[in-house]
């Protein structure tokens, strides 16, 4: 039971998730449906406007903050001290993030509209390298003379999320603690619902006071733990889940009617979590997607300052359908250079990530 493994302070509750699974699959489709979602709202180009209709960046983040919950409490169970937890989680997520910034600050100066020597003196430079490296993005999320003319001057603005994610690593131990301290599932239900109270709450204030703060409040780590949570839920009772998958789903689709009924946004992410791990670890196995390269995290963090690179020439005004083949040639192959020449070098072997491109998934050692 995981109530039982998780009662002493130095046990480890080790689930084994399937090798073939299709999380690294999914994780590409979310990425992909956020950059596309971008290359219609920042172009803002009218042919376009059905990828805004179709795909949903909203729920592409909702859903990668329900396999961070899955993934980030079994990597966090599997490491053998906190201090090892850490560092795959520094491995995992920073050099990319670091590369990124660092090359947008220096071929921000090829497209500036600045000289180079202003450029470079510029004060937003360095505010820029200093908030975005700490995570701080909202601090200054532009460089001097790049992209001023377009609609949106951030540099990368997707990179918010990031932010969130590097705080929910930082509160994995401390979770986990308290689910020690109270009761696993006590734990995760109290957690759950304090979290959608927030999201309500600032919601409530939205509605009365109009958007902007609170706008970015509403979705910063509190309105986004219940995400988190409710996939890390599903990985501590993915046995139970696993075992009772066609009831779960029932309940799910019974939630979905009940929540577009009565507008019950508490049980959405419940609904997420389950569709989410449903087609990423029960449904049928659709091929080793991770085979040459887990591409997901470098389509995320590349697309948009290559979109707005992009759209700064006017590469969509005139033909947006074929403008849009360009970026996404880009973006892959950013991607996969991404992958095998920062992200890769950096990983233990072990790692989950890097064993993905061999033979599936396995828990991370």
């Amino acid at each position: 039971m995981a109530q039982d493994r998780l009662s002493h302070p130095s046990s480890r509750y080790r689930v084994v998730i399937p090798r073939a699974n299709n999380l690294d699959l999914l994780r590409f489709i979310f990425a992909a449906m956020v950059f596309f979602v971008h290359a219609y709202h920042l172009s803002n180009a009218k042919p376009l406007s059905f990828l805004g209709n179709v795909l949903s960046s909203s729920f592409a983040v909702d859903a990668f903050f329900v396999v961070s919950g899955f993934l980030i409490f079994m990597s966090y169970e599997y490491s053998t001290d906190i201090k090892s937890y850490f560092v795959k989680r520094i491995r995992r997520i920073y050099p990319a993030y670091f590369a990124v910034i660092l090359a947008c600050t220096l071929l921000g100066a090829l497209i500036s509209d600045l000289p180079l020597s202003s450029y470079f003196t510029a004060p937003a430079l360095y505010r820029y390298l200093a908030s975005n490296l700490a995570f701080m993005n909202f601090l200054q999320p532009d460089l001097p003379g790049v992209f001023s003319e377009n609609q949106l001057s951030a540099v990368n603005g997707a990179l918010w999320t990031l932010k969130i994610e590097v705080m929910f690593y930082i509160s994995v131990p401390l979770l986990v603690w308290y689910f020690r301290k109270i009761g696993l599932w006590q734990g995760l239900l109290t957690v759950y619902v304090l979290s959608f109270i927030y999201h309500y709450v600032v919601g409530i204030l939205i509605a009365q006071h109009g958007g902007g703060l609170y706008i970015e409040a509403q979705r910063q780590l509190p309105g986004q733990l219940m995400y988190f949570i409710a996939g890390g839920a599903i990985y501590y009772y993915f046995d139970k889940f696993s075992m009772y998958w066609k009831w779960v789903c029932l309940l799910a689709i019974g939630l979905y009617f009940i929540e577009q009924i009565y507008s019950l946004y508490i049980v959405h992410a419940i609904i997420v979590a389950i569709g989410v791990i449903y087609f990423g670890c029960i449904f049928k196995y659709l091929g080793n997607f991770a085979k040459y390269g887990d591409l997901s995290y470098g389509v995320y963090i590349l697309h948009f300052p290559i979109l707005q690179t992009l759209i700064a020439f006017g590469l969509f005004s005139s033909a947006p359908f074929l403008a849009l083949g360009l970026p996404t040639v880009l973006v892959l192959a950013s991607a996969f250079l991404m992958w095998h020449l920062v992200e890769r070098p950096m990983l233990k072997n072990s790692s989950h990530y890097v064993a993905a491109g061999h033979s599936g998934y396995i828990s991370e050692k």
